[in-house]
């Protein structure tokens, strides 16, 4: 269904008779304009920094700062999914949650939909609130337990006056049934239900708003894995479904390169490696991508990998190394990685690298 077709009330649903309608044959131009229109730039991050004071250093007379994300730039098309990895720690959370001004921008530009996020007011942003949702880690904790699941998924939508009263009870059943929950859930509370009901709450509750952009924040992270694939399974069937775009970010590996079309690979607050799905699992260019996908499991016993080990710990964000942040557990490491920062650059079509070990001239 065209994310259109949520926008102007609520939520159709197919009778059976529709469904079996045979698809209508369209012509070669009208495929290449709607190719045209998903593949639209709808979220454009441009330099993006967050940095959180520490406090002022008695010796230097200054205020030290941890770059939690520092100096950050990528793209996301209508309709796609960018998958964003690291390590704990490397910024993942704090690079969407800045995006949608839940923490301020340091510096840089957040363009969403030709719309620069930062120069927004606060009635302005209140307005653009629905369009960029968030879908949080921990189920649990992001629920409140006064509240039934009626109320949970149908406060912001009141709110912001998605849909007229009269509709309002309809309407969030609707989106309800979209997610898996069946209608009698509506006056039930969080603590009745498990981890993974808990989530598809979370996903219906972003979901009522009609956004057009959903940062998933590590959302399965928290749950089983035979659960896991049930909501991952959800959130593809929702993005055909709606339109939906989503960025997602995840430490698991498998499941970014399952449901992901570009992945963008972090360290330290900054990116390391950024390219689409095929590149990035089939040509890792940066030691560190190459190390975390050595860390996949294979389901094949006969098939060994050789795995990379990385030596040391994560440095700390309020005091990163010289030059390459990764130089201090690289086992490639050189000379110019201590002391010249590499500058994240395209090698292959939509392939870009930060790394020392090819050209940077």
């Amino acid at each position: 269904m065209p994310n259109n077709e949520i926008k102007n009330g609520s939520i159709p649903v197919l009778d059976a008779a529709e469904t079996k309608k045979p698809a209508e044959k369209k012509s070669t131009k009208e495929r290449v304009e709607k190719k045209v229109e998903i593949a639209r730039d709808l979220l454009v991050v441009n330099n993006i920094k967050k940095y959180f004071p520490l406090g002022q250093s008695w010796i230097q007379k200054q205020t030290n700062y941890v770059k939690a994300v520092d100096d950050v730039s990528f793209t996301i098309k209508e309709g796609k999914t960018l998958g964003v990895v690291g390590e704990s720690g490397c910024g993942k959370t704090t690079l969407g949650r800045t995006i949608l001004r839940l923490h301020s921008i340091t510096d840089g530009e957040v363009i969403y939909n030709g719309v620069d996020v930062r120069k927004l007011t606060r009635r302005e942003l209140t307005k653009l609130r629905p369009k960029i949702q968030i879908i949080f880690q921990d189920p649990y904790s992001s629920l409140s337990p006064r509240m039934t699941i009626g109320e949970i998924i149908g406060e912001a939508v009141r709110e912001h006056k998605i849909v007229s009263k009269e509709e309002h009870r309809d309407y969030i059943i609707e989106v309800m049934k979209s997610c898996g929950l069946p209608a009698y859930y509506y006056s039930r509370y969080p603590h009745e239900f498990s981890g993974g009901q808990r989530q598809r709450i979370c996903i219906a509750r972003s979901l009522a708003l009609k956004p057009d952009l959903i940062v998933c924040d590590e959302p399965v992270s928290a749950l089983d894995v035979s659960i896991q694939a049930q909501i991952i399974n959800l959130l593809v069937e929702l993005q055909e479904k709606f339109g939906l775009t989503y960025m997602f970010i995840s430490h698991d590996l498998s499941v970014v390169e399952y449901i992901s079309d570009d992945i963008m690979v972090m360290y330290l607050g900054s990116v390391v490696e950024f390219g689409d799905k095929k590149s990035i699992f089939k040509n890792p260019m940066h030691p560190y991508t190459e190390a975390l996908l050595s860390a996949v499991p294979v389901p094949d016993p006969d098939v060994k990998k050789t795995r990379i080990i990385l030596k040391g710990d994560i440095p700390s964000p309020a005091n990163p190394p010289k030059g390459c942040k990764f130089h201090t557990r690289c086992s490639k490491c050189m000379d110019v990685c201590k002391t010249v920062t590499p500058i994240l650059k395209e090698y292959e079509p939509g392939h870009k690298v930060a790394c020392h070990l090819y050209p940077q001239d």
